[in-house]
C-alpha cells in the first residue's frame, strides 16, 4: 500500500491553473497573448516537473512552453547602443592649397551619414564606402 503525498510542487501548480483559469474567464478578447507573468510562473513550475506534465495541466501548447523556458533561462540582452557624438576632426595644415579636392556625402538607410573632404583627389574611396556601409 502506498501512501501518496502531494509534493510542494503540486499545491504550485494548482494555485497557477486557477490563475489561468481566472484569466481565460477574465480576458478582455479570446485572442488575448497570455500574461508573462503567467508563462514565467509557469516556466518556473516546468523546472521543477516535466514540461509537458505542467503544459497538460495548465492547457497550454507544451512548444510554447518550451520556448518560454529557453527564453527565461536564457534572456536576450539588449546591448544599449552607445550615444552617437559629432567628431570634428580639423584639418591639417596644406602648404598648398589645391584647387581640386574630393568630397563625397554617404548616407544609410538607418539615417548613418559620413561626409568626407580632402584636399587630395586620391583617396582610397571603394574601402571608405564599403566600410562605412558594412558598419552597424
Amino acid at each position: 500500500m502506498s501512501i501518496n503525498t502531494p509534493l510542494p510542487t503540486d499545491h504550485q501548480l494548482e494555485r497557477v491553473a486557477g490563475q489561468f483559469e481566472h484569466w481565460r474567464r477574465n480576458r478582455s478578447h479570446p485572442c488575448e497573448r497570455i500574461p508573462q507573468a503567467l508563462w514565467d510562473q509557469a516556466a518556473a513550475l516546468a523546472t521543477e516537473r516535466a514540461y509537458s506534465q505542467v503544459a497538460k495541466h495548465l492547457r497550454l501548447s507544451p512548444s510554447d512552453l518550451k520556448k518560454h523556458m529557453t527564453a527565461q533561462q536564457h534572456p536576450t540582452s539588449r546591448v544599449p547602443t552607445p550615444a552617437l557624438s559629432f567628431v570634428e576632426v580639423p584639418p591639417a595644415p596644406d602648404p598648398c592649397p589645391a584647387s581640386s579636392g574630393t568630397e563625397i556625402e554617404l548616407q544609410r538607410a538607418d539615417g548613418a551619414r559620413l561626409r568626407l573632404r580632402s584636399g587630395e583627389s586620391i583617396l582610397p574611396l571603394a574601402a571608405l564606402v564599403q566600410a562605412f556601409l558594412e558598419a552597424h
